[in-house]
């Protein structure tokens, strides 16, 4: 396609002249069925590593697949606005399982009760907060600032919708594909580009991590003088193509807050702590016995949680001129109940119409009053301002960092600490430091992480919408009704892959001797799961809180005080065999871990706060420099095997564009001009399906593990006794070959030819 020097500043596939049908449907029930199946998965995945990976391309790529189906056989076409509203609906249901599956858990690891109506609610509440939230905001971060926040997944997700547009959609768009022209050959190319990585994506993952044939995590660990020293990288695809689209700023900002981690922090505090004969709060081991990641949990993580806390909090306080305008460009909603134009009073265009702020207001409204009386929720008027406060900051840090890293590398879970670590501060001060304060503590935590994450989705999924053509309003509509839906169905998800792992303890083996007072008790329960069958008698409730003569947690009483059995959650459980010698698969939940700490140790004053202090520095040190901290931080706080891939795919985008502005038809053109070219390159394209396919894979990936799990244990078994490229002393090294495949082509794609 030949090179044009003057791009429009922002060119629609479909003009907002165009009507096509949108939001049908059709779409709309596939949209929320796909959410619901990947809401799932994603719970699955963020109990066992406490990562999710992003719905957005994987819901589009079916959607495509099953609309073309239901043509074959007979059916009407889908329209590009159609897959839009699908992978729109379907995106809510992973951010909702990431918020859930982060927070919610940590009930029932302090050793309380998670009940359903309180899961679902949280779900519902957190969820409509986030997608409420971003409406007033799409004006700013999406139009206005196009070109600053690239929203790598969305863009990669639009780019896939247009590569498979129908008949239907590029006469709408006025893309003409006669056989055999240039503008089809183009248009062919493009396609086969995006297909092309998304195929070698999807494949590159199955077959590295479902069939063990090379590592998907290389990590060298370094000796002295940089004892406990380690760097390391995922080697996905898909993170190879978020550094790609983001560029090398963004990604070596990244990369660089976790060197300071890894190569500074971790080796500082092994030297100075490796001689210490007790362990350091808040670890509990020795320091001479911890390896990189041992350091990082105990005492790294608060002080990135410390850092991502201050340097969203001055990134959002930067941003406030840009967030004012966009929520004055919101209140034209009030005028006459519509969509009103700032501009003027003509009707705005179908492209700009969003849902009219008045509603927004009323729905606020409407949640704030819900929290404060919802009984399952034991929340007052001051923890639901709470939640409306927090809740609007770190909706507005999630949608700006997933515009400038990617919803992949977004840390919503440092936000949600940030949101424990204010909201205990507050209720330290008001002196509710009792056990019952906990859960509502982490229920207002709950809400916020939900609407973080749903509303750094709905941005990316606004961002697909706007290059796209997509009306703004109907995918609002869409998006308010996958989260709905999703939110449904996650809490008995939950609850019951906490029971299928919940090991009844007898509590002869590991409290022999407590009892306690029953009469007080007055809550009952029975066993559920597996071992009910072996004992059908109902047991009064006890949380014991201490440690003294066995175990916190939950456990079952007699009538006459004696204890009957620990009830061992199948959430970061101790216990991985029940009294009948079966052995009882548990979830980890290393994100839900971190969140008990953090409000056992604020409630109960034992938080690092040194610890967390020296992050908030880290920030204010940067900001003074004049660096933006919030990239830094959020590599502080993320682990390096995430950010260094990242940071190699910006280095590529890097040598990509610093040979082809050689070109003589880029000669003449302003920095923002090269950028925006690059930003079209056949590199773009294919880092886009790199993106799509590692993303699909991660589905592939949940149920050969969770589902295939003996399929997935002897693949384990082979990989670790025959295959070199994943057990033995080379098998990093030999790793590193595949990934370098990957960036090779990458990079051969991206280069361009001098133009004739």
């Amino acid at each position: 396609m030949p090179y044009d020097p003057h791009p429009p500043a922002v060119k629609l596939y479909i003009p907002a002249s165009a009507h096509l049908p949108e939001f049908t449907l059709r779409a709309l029930i596939m949209g929320t069925v796909l959410g619901m199946i990947f809401g799932a998965s994603s719970l699955y995945l963020v109990l066992k590593v406490g990562l999710t990976v992003s719905a957005s391309i994987p819901v589009a790529v079916i959607a495509i697949t099953l609309f073309g189906m239901a043509k074959k056989a007979g059916g009407r076409e889908s329209t590009i606005l159609e897959n839009s509203i699908t992978q729109t609906a379907g995106s809510a249901g992973e951010s909702l399982a990431f918020g859930l599956g982060v927070t919610m858990p940590a009930i029932m690891i302090l050793g309380f009760d998670l009940e359903i109506s309180r899961v679902m609610l949280v779900g519902v509440l957190g969820g409509l907060l986030g997608i409420l939230m971003m409406i007033p905001m799409r004006r700013t971060m999406i139009v206005d600032q196009h070109r600053e926040l690239k929203y790598p997944e969305g863009t990669a997700c639009a780019e896939v919708l247009k590569a498979a547009a129908t008949p239907s959609s590029r006469e709408a768009a006025g893309e003409v594909r006669i056989e055999g022209s240039d503008e089809e050959k183009a248009a062919r190319h493009r396609a086969f580009l995006i297909f092309g990585g998304f195929g070698i994506g999807l494949l590159y993952k199955v077959l590295s991590i479902s069939l063990k044939l090379w590592k998907d995590t290389v990590n060298f660990v370094f000796n002295a003088p940089l004892k406990a020293g380690s760097a390391g990288a995922e080697i996905s695809p898909e993170l190879l193509g978020v550094g790609y689209i983001i560029g090398p700023r963004i990604a070596m900002t990244m990369a660089a807050g976790g060197v300071l981690s890894y190569l500074l922090l971790i080796p500082m505090i092994k030297f100075f702590g490796e001689l210490l004969s007790v362990p350091l709060a808040p670890g509990t081991m020795l320091i001479k016995d911890m390896g990189p990641d041992d350091i990082r949990s105990a005492y790294v993580l608060y002080i990135g949680a410390g850092a991502v806390a201050a340097g969203g909090l001055i990134s959002l306080a930067r941003s406030l001129p840009t967030i004012w305008n966009g929520l004055k460009g919101g209140l034209t909603g009030f005028k006459g109940g519509g969509n009103g134009d700032s501009k003027g009073d003509a009707a705005p265009l179908r492209t700009d119409q969003d849902i009219p702020l008045k509603w927004v207001v009323i729905g606020c409204l409407g949640i704030i009053a819900v929290i404060t009386f919802a009984t399952p929720l034991h929340m007052n008027l001051l923890g639901a301002l709470l939640i409306l406060v927090f809740g609007f900051l770190f909706s507005t840090v999630s949608s700006r960092l997933t515009g400038e890293v990617g919803s992949s590398s977004n840390p919503i879970s440092g936000m949600a600490v940030a949101t424990l670590l204010f909201t205990c501060l507050i209720f330290l001060v008001m002196g509710w430091t009792g056990g019952r304060y906990y859960v509502t503590a982490l229920s207002v935590g709950a809400i916020v992480c939900i609407a973080a994450s749903n509303a750094g989705t709905t941005s990316q999924d606004l961002k697909t919408g706007f290059l796209v053509g997509s009306t703004p309003r109907l995918q609002q509509y869409a998006i308010l009704a996958g989260a709905l839906a999703s939110s449904l169905i996650l809490g008995p998800i939950l609850l019951k892959l906490n029971d299928a792992g919940t090991v009844y303890v007898p509590a002869a083996q590991v409290a022999p001797h407590v009892t306690t007072d029953a009469s007080k008790l007055s809550q009952t329960a029975q066993l559920q799961g597996p071992q009910a069958s072996s004992d059908h008698a109902r047991y009064k409730v006890w949380q014991k809180t201490d440690t003294n003569g066995g175990p916190a947690g939950k456990y079952l009483v007699r009538d006459d005080g004696s204890l009957a059995y620990l009830v061992d959650p199948g959430i970061n459980g101790q216990f991985h065999t029940r009294p009948d010698g079966s052995e009882v698969k548990k979830y980890d939940a290393p994100k839900a871990v971190l969140m008990s700490y953090i409000i056992k140790g604020i409630l109960d004053q034992q938080l690092p706060w040194t610890l967390v202090l020296f992050g908030v520095m880290i920030a204010v040190v940067l900001e003074m420099a004049g660096v933006q901290a919030l990239a830094f931080s959020v590599g502080v706080y993320l682990p390096l095997v995430s950010t260094l891939p990242i940071a190699i795919g910006g280095l590529i985008r890097w040598m990509v564009d610093r040979r082809n502005n050689k070109l003589p038809q880029y000669a003449g053109l302003n920095e923002e001009e090269l950028q925006a070219a690059g930003d079209r390159s056949s590199g773009t394209l294919l880092a886009s399906g790199y993106i799509a396919g590692g993303a699909l894979a991660g589905i592939i990936i949940a149920i050969t593990a969770g589902v295939l799990t003996d399929f997935d244990n002897a693949m384990n078994k082979w990989a670790e006794a025959a295959n070199p490229f994943f057990a033995g002393v080379n098998s990093d090294a030999l790793s590193i070959l595949p990934y370098a495949a990957l960036i090779v082509l990458l990079y051969w794609v991206g280069r361009e030819k001098a133009a004739k």
